[in-house]
Formats: C-alpha cells, sequence, structure tokens
C-alpha cells in the first residue's frame, strides 16, 4: 500500500454494480404495485441521502408511502433530523425507529391504518370493496433492515436477517395480523452511482465488500471521520491527528492487537475492525450524508 493507491480513493468516476436479481425485483415489483396500497421504504439514518432509492418513483408511482428511519439511535440527530425535515416537506411520512432494540411497532401499524382511512372512505363512497387487508410492500437497499421490520411486525422470525447485504432473494407475502399483509422484496440498488454515493453505501454495508477494494473503503472511513467526527477516532482509536493512512493504520492495529510474527500490522485485520466497528454500530452518533452539501 502507497499513497498513490491512497490517492484512488477520490478520483471522481461511477462505479457500476448492478446484479441481475435487482433488474428482476423492480420488474416483480413494477407487475404487483397494482396490488399495493402503501410503501414502507427503510432507510439507514446515518447515511439518509445515499440509502434513498433514487428511482423509486418510477416503478412505485404516486403510492401512499412511509419512509422508515431506521438505526436512528446511532446517527448524529442534529444532522439526519435535517434530512426528515426535508423528506417531510417532499410529502413523506416519516417514522423513526431503531430495529434492533424497538420490540414493538404498533406505532408504524397505526399509522399505516390511519394512512388509509381516508382512501377507504373514497372507495366506500364508489362502492368499491374495502373489507380486505391492506397491502404493504417494503423496499429498501440491502441490509437496512427491512427483514428485522417483517419480523418486528409480525412477531416472531419469520424471514432471515443478517448483516450483509443480500439476505433475502424473493418476493413474498407474509401476514402481520387481521388488517395489514406485507409484500417483502430483496435490497436494491441502482445501475450507476456517484464515488461518495458508493462509498457511502460500502461503509455501512449496503453493498457487497468485493464490489470496491477494502483498503479504499476503509480509508473513506476513517477520512470522513476526521473531517466530520475527530473526537470519534480519538475515542476508538487514540488517533488524535490524521495526517497518512498508513500511520492511522498502524496506530490502530497497535491499540487492537492486529499483530502477525515479528510483531509487523497485518492490514487486513485492521480494514475488517473498522468495517465491523460501523457494521456493528461501536462508533454511535455518526451521519456521513451532510444536507445541503
Amino acid at each position: 500500500m502507497n499513497n498513490q493507491d491512497n490517492e484512488k480513493v477520490f478520483q471522481k468516476s461511477q462505479i457500476n454494480w448492478y446484479p441481475g436479481h435487482m433488474a428482476k425485483t423492480k420488474r416483480l415489483i413494477r407487475e404487483n404495485i397494482n396490488l399495493i396500497d402503501v410503501v414502507y421504504e427503510v432507510i439507514d439514518s446515518r447515511i439518509p441521502k445515499s440509502s434513498k432509492i433514487i428511482d423509486i418513483d418510477n416503478y412505485i408511482g404516486n403510492k401512499k408511502r412511509i419512509l422508515i428511519f431506521n438505526k436512528y439511535d446511532l446517527c448524529d440527530k442534529i444532522e439526519t433530523d435535517k434530512w426528515i425535515k426535508y423528506y417531510e416537506n417532499k410529502g413523506y411520512t416519516v417514522v423513526k425507529t431503531n430495529l434492533t432494540l424497538d420490540k414493538k411497532l404498533n406505532y408504524l401499524i397505526s399509522k399505516t391504518k390511519e394512512l388509509m382511512t381516508l382512501e377507504f372512505d373514497k372507495m366506500k363512497e364508489k362502492s368499491m370493496k374495502t373489507d380486505r387487508k391492506i397491502r404493504v410492500l417494503v423496499v429498501g437497499v440491502p441490509n437496512v433492515g427491512k427483514s428485522t421490520l417483517i419480523n418486528r411486525l409480525v412477531g416472531r422470525k419469520i424471514v432471515n436477517t443478517g448483516n450483509k447485504p443480500g439476505v433475502t432473494k424473493n418476493l413474498d407475502w407474509i401476514r402481520v395480523d387481521n388488517d395489514i399483509e406485507l409484500l417483502d422484496s430483496p435490497g436494491i440498488l441502482w445501475p450507476k452511482f456517484e464515488d461518495d454515493i458508493a462509498f457511502n453505501l460500502a461503509s455501512f454495508t449496503a453493498i457487497k465488500e468485493e464490489v470496491l477494494p477494502i483498503n479504499q473503503v476503509v480509508e473513506y472511513i476513517l477520512k470522513t471521520l476526521y473531517n466530520l467526527y475527530p473526537e470519534k477516532l480519538q475515542e476508538r482509536y487514540k488517533i488524535d491527528k490524521y495526517d497518512d493512512f498508513v500511520e492511522a493504520l498502524d496506530t490502530i492495529g497497535k491499540k487492537r492487537g492486529c499483530l502477525v510474527k515479528g510483531g509487523e500490522i497485518d492490514y487486513d485485520k485492521v480494514f475488517n475492525v473498522v468495517l465491523n466497528d460501523i457494521k456493528n454500530g461501536y462508533i454511535k452518533e455518526i451521519t456521513f450524508d451532510r444536507y445541503g452539501v
């Protein structure tokens, strides 16, 4: 690893990564969208812009939607609340939650029924049938918490969860109660995205590690923390000043015991330490997307 390699991190380009199953998922959503009443879009509160599906309107149209800010306990609330206000001003119904800790989501169910009350009243006026379940589509980028959301709503583990992208594979109908049923969907991304979006998604494990070089992702994380939250670097890794990527890795490696024979730093272990600290929420109160920037 050298400075020339490190400089490649921030060269502007477009990342192409669009697995075939994502195109299939979008097609299946289009085919089923007429059955849907409400859309739950789950986003990561730490990257409220990067984890928002940019082309979602192309295939859900004007369906009623609830934007679920998951992992709200891990975000920088001052920064994330700016995004919440932005989305509310655009007409979204926003719900803040931490799906790991919130065991019951009655408030989300109530909000969903509230949204549909007026719609059902209109349908009754037209003599349309309303004695049916509310049908909700659940969407989001990979690893943002959709499966955990469904398990919380149902009250038991009904879909697999995992702290990596690509766990859900198909569209499946799931009954919540006598009034609501969900259509679960695999994580969705889009064919091309800018480097900052790509690195934000990679930092919070929404795209697979092999898509971007792990050393570049870790450098992005450390530089972003230093620029936005230098106190977090000091608190977690005892790094007071960030001048050189390799020096920072050496500091982290020594502190966390990422060593091989002879006392040399095992950089692969250091990379995994940093990624896991972000993935598992050990570094809290951070938001990488800055409103207005």
